[in-house]
Order: C-alpha cells, then sequence, then structure tokens
C-alpha cells in the first residue's frame, strides 16, 4: 500500500483546504440487539459486548493519545424521547467504551453509531 503525505486537503469542487489532522479519526454503525453486528465502520476492527448497552470500540490503528473527542449519533427507532447514546472518560490510544441507555438503564439498541475525532499516532 502507498501512502501519500500532505498537510492540507480539499475535495473536488470545495474552495478552501482545511488541515490533515483533527479529523475523524474512527468511526463505528453496529446493531447491539441481539447478536452484535457491525454494519459499516473506519478504523473500528471490532467492538466488545461487554454486557447490556455497554460496548467497547477497539480501533484497528491507534489514536495519538486518549484526549479525543467522541460523538455519539441518533438513535433511529427510540424508545423513548430520553433515550440516548453516551461516549465515557473510560478510553485508551486503542479503545474507548461507549453505552446506550432508556432512560438511565443501560439498553441495546437496532443501531449505534459512534465517531471519534482526533489524529492517529
Amino acid at each position: 500500500m502507498s501512502t501519500i503525505t500532505v498537510t492540507n486537503i480539499k475535495a473536488t469542487g470545495e474552495t478552501a483546504s482545511r488541515a490533515a489532522t483533527n479529523i475523524t479519526a474512527a468511526w463505528v454503525n453496529f446493531n447491539s440487539e441481539g447478536t452484535l453486528a457491525i454494519r459499516g465502520s473506519g478504523n473500528v476492527g471490532s467492538v466488545t459486548d461487554n454486557g447490556t448497552g455497554d460496548h467497547t470500540l477497539n480501533f484497528t490503528s491507534a489514536i495519538a493519545n486518549a484526549n479525543y473527542s467522541v460523538v455519539c449519533g441518533d438513535i433511529l427507532n427510540r424508545q423513548t424521547s430520553s433515550s440516548r447514546l453516551e461516549g465515557t472518560n473510560t478510553r485508551s490510544t486503542t479503545q474507548c467504551q461507549v453505552y446506550g441507555s432508556d432512560p438511565g438503564t443501560l439498553t441495546d439498541f437496532p443501531y449505534m453509531e459512534f465517531s471519534v475525532n482526533g489524529d492517529l499516532a
């Protein structure tokens, strides 16, 4: 595989370029109901099921440090208006623990979506 090294990137049709750092380092969309199944992902090699509503995202390539941002997607087919996905402070450069709850009770959902913003190591 070839490596292209750049400082800035610009998509076709865009007028401005942006730094090639501080962009999405990992993302995943998975079903946690029944048998856990990843629908799509980038830099998430697997998701560990730690129990109902409790999961660990395992990164394929390490992230530079554990001070990244975890962004939680919307819950499709949410059970109540207080259903939510949460990131956690339990994180490292190689994995991050995430949760689903409805309301306040750990819950598995058909759609769990997370992205991690930071720099790769």
